[in-house]
């Protein structure tokens, strides 16, 4: 373990962020890394519980405590080796994941966790540094090809697991540039786009060949790409958008958060945008209905755009401000959590059904809303209007999109509309075909993504090979 009494001599202390003053005024990464000496401190911290439920608790099940003491002594090489062992992109899940091992460490009972997701940052970011993170191609080639359709988070470790076990992996993307949600979603104040590009580098090094502007089933038939290959990974996430068809829904102004992101990600990297109809909040009343992640990554963009006010609606009622542990650890619990986008200058409002958009002139000016209570009802008399020039719909996606790849693969789905895989064989029911990731499991984190893109290897490269060294 780290220090024996590190837990009961030092407190908790995480990365602190810029000013909001200064950082909406920009696009680039504002959190303020802690110094080494401070994180080794916070890695002596971990008391390497005889039930680390920080395990279970991360989704790929990375070996918090080992990597913490190695922290701690000052072995970061080691460190690094031992988180890359489960996790193939810690400098996303560093950045970008709600960290649910830090819910399910024991310290958490007292509101003290160990600040794993920092320190998780930390060590990938001195290996990029010192130059430790290099290519490792494989040392034998199957002569087996494959295919992955999609590069988000599941297909990049789905690709390089099989890589590295030797087989010609081939990752077909929609998109100009890989990354998927990590690329076109997520703003670059959360998670700058370079982190990719040099991941995609590194995997090209490995033998990886990404083809960029082909929509499987559009511009490359789905069968003909099966047939080419001795497997295919269907890793395209789950696109389609929760919509809200309410009178006004065809009003200009009234957009899904996933028309207005990629296009901010867009103008960042300088790629053409994907419409010729520019979404901005800028001098606008903005409302987004959805309180989750991606409904903070809104406000934070509008935000930088200069809105001249956004105000989030959550039709769920307002969470405790903070949970019961005897009750809830160490699962996520459910609580109030506030993003840094929120700090940015928004409001919030919960319990808020929105019942119409009032436009005029064919675009939207006006949301007419109503307060609910916790069965959902309407609360009479609660009835209320609020301003908007923008309303941005961010309540989470339903299922893959069907056109194109899903229409003509002719896999079998599930209940829930996504492609019907289990969690061990990863095998669609057509032959050959996989699947994995938010394609498979339905809308997720970016962390369950790699769980599932790596697991989906090594059940392709068994299926292949008849055994696999691949870690599950």
């Amino acid at each position: 373990m780290g220090k024996v009494t590190g837990f009961l001599e030092i407190d908790r202390q995480e990365r602190k962020y810029k000013p909001a003053a200064d950082r909406i005024r920009h696009y680039k990464e504002f959190v303020i890394p802690l110094s080494e000496e401070a994180t080794r401190s916070q890695a002596a911290r971990c008391m390497n519980c005889g039930i680390p439920y920080c395990h279970n608790g991360c989704p790929v099940n990375n070996q918090i405590p080992d990597w913490n003491d190695l922290v701690y002594t000052g072995d970061w090489r080691r460190a690094l080796a031992n988180l890359h062992s489960t996790n193939n992109f810690p400098e996303f899940t560093g950045r970008v994941c709600p960290a649910p091992c830090e819910a399910a460490c024991t310290l958490n009972l007292i509101d003290q966790p160990v600040t794993i997701k920092t320190i998780e940052c930390a060590i990938v970011d001195r290996g990029w540094e010192a130059g430790w993170i290099l290519p490792e191609p494989p040392k034998t080639i199957t002569g087996k090809r494959v295919a992955v359709v999609g590069s988000g988070p599941a297909g990049l470790a789905c690709a390089q697991q099989l890589a590295r076990a030797g087989h010609a992996t081939h990752v077909y993307e929609k998109h100009a540039k890989a990354g998927g949600l990590l690329r076109y979603g997520i703003p670059d104040f959360k998670m700058e786009k370079h982190l990719i590009d040099r991941r995609v580098a590194q995997m090209e090094a490995e033998g990886v060949v990404f083809h960029y502007n082909v929509n499987v089933g559009v511009d490359l038939g789905a069968d003909a790409l099966v047939e080419g290959f001795d497997a295919v990974a269907l890793a395209g996430g789950a696109e389609r958008p929760r919509d809200l068809p309410i009178p006004g829904r065809e009003l200009r102004g009234v957009y899904f958060a996933m028309e207005f992101l990629p296009q901010q990600n867009r103008r960042m990297s300088g790629e053409p945008l994907s419409t010729n109809e520019p979404i901005l909040a800028s001098g606008k009343h903005v409302v987004v209905i959805g309180g989750g992640d991606t409904g903070s990554d809104c406000i934070g963009t509008s935000v930088r755009q200069g809105a001249l006010s956004v105000t989030q609606l959550e039709i769920m009622p307002r969470p405790p401000e903070k949970e019961n542990k005897l009750l809830t650890w160490p699962d996520w619990p459910l609580k109030l959590r506030s993003s840094s986008s929120h700090d940015e200058g928004s409001l919030r409002d919960f319990a808020v059904m929105t019942r119409a958009f009032v436009g005029q002139g064919g675009a939207v000016k006006r949301l007419r809303c109503v307060r609910v209570d916790g069965k959902m009802q309407e609360v009479p008399g609660s009835e209320f209007a609020l301003p908007a020039d923008l309303v941005l719909l961010a309540m989470g996606f339903v299922s893959p999109v069907y056109d194109g790849l899903i229409a003509h693969i002719g896999v079998d789905l599930d209940k829930r509309g996504n492609v019907a895989a289990d969690t061990n064989s990863y095998k669609s029911s057509r032959d050959k075909v996989f699947a994995c990731g938010d394609m498979r499991r339905g809308q997720s984190l970016v962390v369950w993504a790699i769980r599932e893109g790596r697991q989906c290897a090594r059940a392709m490269d068994e299926r292949l090979m008849g055994e696999t060294k691949l870690p599950r």
